[in-house]
């Protein structure tokens, strides 16, 4: 989509002046309608003193800017060290800025209303190794539709600048009072609380956060949520979620199990394993992250995930889901989710760090990247009787690899996840605050960056979900998908509870219902799940194998 740009001045009162930039439709010689004010690379914390340590929430006399010197924010937020994705071509460490504590936000053209515009806050995804807010882009979807909110995109720490965790990086933590592990998810965590303290200074309603994400984006939102939920009085923050083909897939490893990925960092980089503590995180320190991200790809556990650290993550999470406590919670609160996936998510995600070797063995290796290995080894039986090849598959290395990474990560544990929350022990019925999805719709301007025969991919809806995402919809493919999505999404951000349907904002399902839209632009309520018991039946699995591992601690 073409668009053209000119400064825009905004006060942030006590916090100064930024110059952004007003977004219009069209070109320079024919310019178009203002579609929204953006505010690029906004500052949301300042970089901890060394890596590994907690970013710092800005001062309170922390000022961006002077009338006569307003802060520059027309750029992008920058950019996290990381590696690239589906593409070969060297890494450039001159694009990277491990001082990554900034956001984009988007505001409305327009009146502020009462109350302030709801907000929006997106995480980004990228399987937590890679990504940027700055590849979203919801100028249009502002300007041109009625999603009229303060968008807050955040860039984080990603793989191991943000998801390292050892004992000796406890160690250096706990000698200044802080915790390890994590560290990408309290940077998400700093940048939401920037937003509740300062998003009304952009014309946001603080009391009306919908904290979203798409991917790792929304494995990140279910435990900025499960973080949230935790909290009390003011402190917590989250009114509703979107989580966006993800969410969470089992307990986050232990710290011993994440001792053994960083054992194998070290002795890659040649730091002998029999230095002090303090020696090996000051030589880690001592290198460049290109070095860093280079060596890290070729360890055996080369993904750098979120850990059990106690804090951020809690070793009962997947627990509460079980026992009712979450939902309780959810409850108490009544926040709403919205949740779902595409029809072929296995695509992309089978492309991502394949298994080295076409074998039942390699793809094992590859899968205890991810998740722990006393989990990985429950699941193989489960899904490989015998050890054999699935009929469905033509190989291990590719076809197996992508269809359960894609259950893992979507399909079969989204669906345990809303089994937990409608059908604990505790006897509490959260479903009407479930609300799904399943796309099997693909627009046309996808066809530029996903492969035609992927079909409805992972990613390939978020052109949809963010009104062309910088490409254009055709006429038809808008309507489609206002009707959809993006009309009953609005009314779910702005917090409609009883104007439009049962549900309170035209959703038209809940629970295990789920909203379709079909491959031929039709919205369906679907009442049946085909994939819904084989589900349900990994998740149980799953749950008494941490009944067990419970059980064997005592």
């Amino acid at each position: 989509m073409e668009t053209t740009r000119r400064p825009h001045i905004h006060s942030l009162a006590h916090r100064g002046v930024i110059q952004g930039v007003t977004v219009a439709s069209g070109t320079p010689a024919r310019p178009g309608a203002d579609l929204c004010h953006y505010f690029g690379g906004v500052r949301y914390a300042l970089a901890p003193l060394q890596r590994w340590r907690r970013a710092r929430p800005l001062p309170s006399t922390f000022s961006y800017g002077t009338k006569d010197a307003p802060g520059r924010c027309d750029g992008d937020a920058a950019l996290c060290p990381q590696p690239h994705f589906r593409d070969d071509s060297p890494l450039n460490p001159d694009a990277w800025n491990e001082d990554c504590f900034q956001c984009n936000v988007y505001v409305p053209t327009g009146p502020v209303p009462e109350g302030g515009w709801p907000v929006f806050f997106y995480i980004h995804g990228g399987w937590l190794q890679f990504g940027t807010p700055n590849t979203h882009h919801p100028e249009a979807l502002l300007g041109e539709t009625d999603f009229k909110c303060v968008m807050v995109m955040p860039a984080y720490r990603l793989n191991l600048f943000g998801f390292l965790y050892s004992s000796e990086l406890a160690q250096d933590a706990a000698s200044v009072g802080e915790t390890v592990g994590n560290q990408g998810f309290w940077d998400q965590r700093l940048a939401l609380e920037w937003t509740r303290d300062n998003v009304h200074l952009f014309g946001g309603n603080p009391g009306n956060i919908t904290v979203s994400g798409y991917s790792a984006g929304a494995n990140s939102t279910f435990h900025q949520l499960a973080f949230d939920l935790r909290q009390t009085g003011d402190k917590a923050i989250i009114r509703q979620a979107c989580i966006f083909s993800n969410g969470p897939a089992v307990q986050p490893k232990s710290p011993a199990e994440t001792q053994t990925q960083f054992n194998q960092l070290i002795t890659a980089l040649e730091i002998p394993l029999s230095l002090s503590a303090g020696e090996k995180i000051a030589r880690l320190r001592s290198i460049p992250a290109l070095r860093l991200l280079n060596v890290a790809k070729e360890i055996e556990v080369h993904q750098f995930r979120p850990a059990t650290d106690t804090d951020f993550i809690v070793p009962s999470l997947f627990e509460s889901l079980d026992n009712g406590e979450f939902a309780r919670r959810l409850l108490s609160r009544n926040v709403r989710l919205i949740l779902g996936e595409c029809r072929d998510e296995r695509h992309l995600y089978g492309i991502w760090f394949p298994p080295k070797a076409n074998s039942l063995s390699a793809l094992r290796t590859r899968l205890i990247a991810d998740y722990p290995e006393t989990i990985v080894d429950a699941l193989i039986p489960l899904r490989y009787p015998g050890g054999r090849l699935p009929p469905d598959c033509t190989n291990w290395s590719v076809d197996a690899w992508g269809k359960i990474y894609a259950d893992m990560q979507v399909y079969q544990m989204q669906r345990g996840l809303i089994h937990a929350l409608t059908s604990n022990r505790a006897g509490i019925d959260a479903s009407r605050l479930i609300h799904r999805y399943r796309i099997e719709f693909r627009a046309k301007c996808v066809d530029g960056s996903l492969p035609p025969e992927w079909g409805v991919t992972h990613s390939s809806d978020l052109s949809l979900w963010f009104w062309g995402n910088g490409d254009v919809l055709t006429e038809q493919e808008k309507k489609i998908t206002r009707e959809a999505f993006i009309a009953p999404l609005s009314r779910f951000v702005k917090g409609a509870q009883a104007a439009t349907g049962p549900d309170g904002f035209g959703w038209g399902a809940s629970g295990k219902r789920v909203r379709a839209l079909a491959a031929d632009g039709r919205v369906e309520i679907r009442e049946q799940d085909p994939l819904w018991d084989e589900s349900i039946r990994v998740w149980k699995r799953l749950k008494e194998l941490r009944g067990d591992v419970e059980r064997s601690r005592l």
